[in-house]
Protein backbone atom coordinates (compact mmCIF):
# COMPACT_ATOMS: atom_id res chain seq x y z
CA UNK A 1 0.00 0.00 0.00
CA UNK A 2 1.52 3.57 -0.84
CA UNK A 3 0.43 6.92 0.80
CA UNK A 4 1.42 10.29 -0.78
CA UNK A 5 4.21 11.99 0.75
CA UNK A 6 4.16 15.48 1.49
CA UNK A 7 6.33 16.43 -1.38
CA UNK A 8 3.85 15.08 -3.75
CA UNK A 9 5.39 11.63 -4.91
CA UNK A 10 4.21 8.40 -3.21
CA UNK A 11 6.51 6.01 -0.60
CA UNK A 12 5.63 2.79 0.41
CA UNK A 13 5.42 1.36 3.85
CA UNK A 14 8.85 0.02 3.36
CA UNK A 15 10.82 3.12 2.39
CA UNK A 16 8.97 5.24 4.41
CA UNK A 17 10.65 2.64 7.47
CA UNK A 18 14.12 2.59 5.67
CA UNK A 19 14.24 6.40 5.68
CA UNK A 20 13.35 6.84 9.31
CA UNK A 21 15.84 4.20 9.98
CA UNK A 22 18.59 5.50 8.24
CA UNK A 23 17.69 9.40 10.08
CA UNK A 24 17.55 7.86 13.78
CA UNK A 25 20.96 6.21 13.25
CA UNK A 26 22.77 9.18 11.52
CA UNK A 27 22.75 11.67 14.26
CA UNK A 28 23.12 15.46 14.05
CA UNK A 29 24.20 16.33 11.15
CA UNK A 30 26.54 19.53 9.84
CA UNK A 31 27.42 21.08 6.49
CA UNK A 32 31.40 21.63 6.02
CA UNK A 33 32.04 25.15 5.41
CA UNK A 34 34.45 23.60 2.92
CA UNK A 35 33.05 20.89 0.78
CA UNK A 36 29.80 21.79 1.60
CA UNK A 37 28.52 17.92 1.85
CA UNK A 38 26.80 17.20 5.22
CA UNK A 39 28.47 14.92 7.45
CA UNK A 40 27.47 13.32 11.21
CA UNK A 41 28.71 15.88 13.58
CA UNK A 42 31.28 13.45 15.15
CA UNK A 43 33.60 13.55 12.07
CA UNK A 44 33.48 17.23 11.51
CA UNK A 45 35.49 19.55 12.88
CA UNK A 46 34.15 22.54 15.19
CA UNK A 47 35.72 25.48 14.28
CA UNK A 48 35.29 29.43 16.16
CA UNK A 49 36.59 32.57 15.95
CA UNK A 50 39.15 33.99 18.45
CA UNK A 51 40.03 37.85 18.60
CA UNK A 52 43.61 38.32 20.41
CA UNK A 53 45.56 41.12 21.93
CA UNK A 54 45.89 43.17 18.96
CA UNK A 55 42.08 42.96 17.72
CA UNK A 56 42.85 40.23 14.73
CA UNK A 57 40.16 37.54 14.48
CA UNK A 58 41.80 33.91 14.15
CA UNK A 59 39.83 30.59 12.97
CA UNK A 60 40.82 28.38 16.22
CA UNK A 61 40.10 24.69 16.34
CA UNK A 62 37.59 23.21 18.76
CA UNK A 63 38.14 20.03 19.47
CA UNK A 64 35.77 19.14 22.33
CA UNK A 65 33.20 21.24 20.51
CA UNK A 66 32.61 23.53 23.95
CA UNK A 67 34.17 27.19 23.34
CA UNK A 68 31.69 29.76 23.23
CA UNK A 69 30.38 31.89 20.13
CA UNK A 70 29.59 30.94 17.43
CA UNK A 71 30.55 27.83 15.69
CA UNK A 72 30.75 26.33 11.73
CA UNK A 73 32.11 22.90 11.08
CA UNK A 74 34.53 21.56 8.90
CA UNK A 75 36.04 18.06 7.67
CA UNK A 76 39.62 17.86 8.99
CA UNK A 77 41.12 18.13 5.81
CA UNK A 78 43.56 20.70 4.44
CA UNK A 79 41.39 20.40 1.09
CA UNK A 80 37.97 21.13 2.88
CA UNK A 81 40.16 24.79 4.77
CA UNK A 82 41.44 25.57 1.44
CA UNK A 83 37.87 25.08 0.07
CA UNK A 84 36.36 27.59 2.41
CA UNK A 85 39.37 29.66 2.25
CA UNK A 86 38.92 30.79 -1.25
CA UNK A 87 35.25 30.85 -1.14
CA UNK A 88 35.65 33.22 1.77
CA UNK A 89 33.54 30.33 3.40
CA UNK A 90 34.42 31.46 6.94
CA UNK A 91 33.84 34.92 6.86
CA UNK A 92 30.08 34.57 5.85
CA UNK A 93 29.88 31.33 8.75
CA UNK A 94 30.80 33.70 11.49
CA UNK A 95 29.79 37.28 10.32
CA UNK A 96 32.75 38.82 10.37
CA UNK A 97 36.47 38.93 8.98
CA UNK A 98 38.66 36.20 9.46
CA UNK A 99 41.85 37.24 9.23
CA UNK A 100 44.25 34.18 10.18
CA UNK A 101 44.03 30.38 9.70
CA UNK A 102 47.42 29.48 10.24
CA UNK A 103 46.46 28.06 13.94
CA UNK A 104 43.49 25.75 12.35
CA UNK A 105 45.92 25.00 9.50
CA UNK A 106 48.68 23.64 11.58
CA UNK A 107 46.02 21.90 13.65
CA UNK A 108 44.67 19.94 11.07
CA UNK A 109 48.04 18.96 9.40
CA UNK A 110 49.28 17.68 13.24
CA UNK A 111 46.17 15.59 13.47
CA UNK A 112 46.51 13.87 9.67
CA UNK A 113 50.27 13.64 10.45
CA UNK A 114 49.47 11.66 13.61
CA UNK A 115 46.95 9.31 11.69
CA UNK A 116 49.40 8.15 9.70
Amino acid sequence: MTEPDPAGGRLSEVDRAGLQSDAALAGPSRTCIGCRGRDSRSTLLRIVVVRDDRGETTAAPDPRKCLPGRGAWLHPDIACLDLAVRRRALSRAFRQRVEETDALRAWIQDLSSNQQ
